[in-house]
């Protein structure tokens, strides 16, 4: 029973995730946007975590990760703040329009002439408020 258990939690943490390929974040290095210069890991650093694969650019930024997974993986499941926070969708991100909030990684749609990270600055407060709602709402389903 057991290991059901810990089968169905898996399933249920990868579904819940922006991944393409097994990837988080589309092979971009976490931990680089704390330094506000995303950049694309290398398959040579990286290691799992909540059923996805995470990429850096360096071991330094892999132990970082490694040691404190919480503080650098994205908000929301990697996927568009913006549209968590206006109606709960999960959304493609491009993973060069980002914003740190309180020490935390937001990531959002900007694609087509559409970014949202401008929509988002607009109204932070309440959207992020709602995304963490509407986040809650969708993990709980």
């Amino acid at each position: 029973m057991r290991y059901i258990f810990l089968i169905l939690i898996f399933i249920f943490q990868e579904t819940d995730l922006n991944i393409k390929d097994g990837l988080a974040v589309q092979g971009y290095d976490p931990v680089s946007y704390f330094s506000n210069k995303p950049k694309e890991g290398t398959a040579k650093f990286n290691t799992q975590f909540n059923g996805a694969t995470y990429y850096f650019i360096n071991a330094g930024n892999q132990e970082k990760f490694i040691k404190d997974p919480q503080k650098y993986e994205p908000q929301f499941g990697g996927w568009c703040a913006y549209a968590m926070g206006n109606d709960g969708t999960k959304v493609k991100i491009d993973p060069e329009t980002f914003k740190i909030v309180n020490g935390k990684l937001y990531l959002f749609y900007n694609f087509l002439w559409n970014n949202t990270l401008p929509i988002w600055n607009e109204n932070e407060v309440n959207l992020r408020l709602e995304a963490e709602k509407n986040w809650t709402r969708t993990v709980m389903n």
